[in-house]
């Protein structure tokens, strides 16, 4: 273990580096180090604290600073707690994952450590972070995939919570990946529509730029030439409070200039500088399942017949001959597509967790479908809900602390500020 202490403005950070194993396996000798920091204001030196598993996967925790707020929630979650910010496994300064794991290990040894790279292998991190720590019981806050992390936290170690918040972050418990991802080709269709109904000159605009890839007349900075699926991947954008506003900006500017292709670079999601988020993105609904390009066999006739209809968090086996950046991962991305994932979660653990906390679930989400978060919800009846469509699935980011705050209160025994 290696620690380390500086400051931030006002802010206190101490620095734990930890060496973990691999595996859950005992007799698997390989180990990975883990990153985390514990951010503290002047005067909670003595508060609880508060995990932040944010979402992904394959992204690293935020690093975190008051002027200017980053994330925009901090200053909120330190009035009451020590916030500890996770860099999960094959992230940011926890044995980040890059093409070199494939140069070392090849295909099929690259694939098979990824495997080790989801909910499970975080929490026994989380764990052991928390033991080092000498916390008896700690806060949950999970953002997305992060909330998914702490399902599976609770299904395992639930004496290990004292709370649990969720923004964005109740996963389906029981489903199979191709019902999630189904049902989120039907809520980024319905985000299409609307974004359409505000502003209906973009329907045409997006019509012609989907003939344009198809032409291959939109070639990025990085030399990929985008294609139709990847230019509608667009719809991703949709998902966030704010991000209608960079699509419309997007799609006010000339497709031939530099503007474009470089804002539309920066806008396309599942990039190569955390090529997880692609590789492993569809093992985050697989529940025991194996995933087999889902969100590909899902795709409704009506999304082929509609190339104005955008698409969300859909990954796509094409984009690994096309996007020069997840080329190096085609081998190892077509075997993880077949691996038979275990079971994350126990819906009879839950049930018994006495989890307590509260939720933040966003009627209009893209990416995690309302319905099926009210299901999950179900079988965590100490957890309160707050069902809203005042915004969308970025709203622990956008509302600047408000989600936040108003978690904290539901918890608390349901006031409301």
């Amino acid at each position: 273990m290696t620690f380390h202490t500086s400051h931030v403005g006002r802010l206190r950070l101490d620095d734990h580096t930890i060496t973990v194993p691999l595996t859950a396996d005992a007799r698997d000798p390989r180990t990975i180090d883990v990153f985390a920091r514990v951010v503290t204001r002047p005067g909670g030196e003595s508060l609880p604290h508060l995990l932040f598993l944010q979402g992904g996967p394959g992204v690293e925790s935020p690093r975190p600073s008051l002027d200017p707020a980053s994330p925009s929630w901090l200053e909120t979650a330190l009035e009451r707690y020590r916030v500890v910010f996770l860099d999960q496994r094959g992230t940011g300064r926890s044995t980040p994952v890059g093409d070199d794991l494939i140069a070392s290990l090849g295909a099929s040894g690259a694939a098979e450590y990824l495997t080790h790279l989801r909910a499970d292998g975080i929490v026994r991190d989380a764990e052991a972070l928390r033991e080092l720590l000498g916390i008896g019981r700690w806060h949950t806050l999970g953002q997305s995939f992060g909330g998914f992390t702490t399902l599976h936290y609770l299904s395992v170690h639930p004496d290990s919570i004292e709370r649990a918040y969720f923004t964005g972050g109740l996963s389906a418990v029981g489903r199979h990946c191709d019902d999630v991802y189904a049902l989120c080709y039907a809520k980024v269709a319905a985000a299409s529509e609307a974004y359409y109904r505000r502003f209906p000159e973009h329907r045409g605009v997006v019509a012609r730029l989907v003939d344009r890839a198809a032409a291959g007349e939109i070639v990025l900075p990085s030399g990929e030439v985008v294609s139709p699926s990847r230019l509608r991947s667009l719809g991703h954008c949709l998902g966030s409070d704010d991000g209608w506003l960079a699509l419309h900006s997007l799609l006010e500017l000339d497709p031939r200039s530099l503007a474009f292709r470089y804002d539309l670079a920066d806008l396309l999601p599942f990039g190569g500088r955390n090529p997880l988020y692609y590789v492993i993105h569809e093992s985050s609904y697989a529940d025991g399942v194996v995933t087999d390009w889902s969100a590909e066999r899902t795709e409704p006739e009506a999304f082929k017949a509609d190339p104005t209809w955008l698409t969300g968090e859909h990954v796509r086996r094409e984009w690994l001959e096309t996007v020069p950046a997840l080329a190096p991962w085609k081998d190892v991305a077509l075997k993880i597509a077949q691996v038979e994932w275990p079971r994350l979660y126990d819906a009879d653990a839950l049930a018994d967790s006495d989890a307590r906390g509260a939720a933040a679930v966003y009627a209009n989400d893209c990416y995690v479908p309302l319905e099926y978060s009210l299901e999950t919800g179900a079988l965590l009846p100490g957890v309160h809900r707050y069902v809203t469509s005042e915004h969308e699935h970025s709203g622990l980011r956008s509302s600047g602390g408000k989600v936040l705050a108003h978690l904290f209160d539901l918890a608390d025994g349901g006031r409301v500020r």
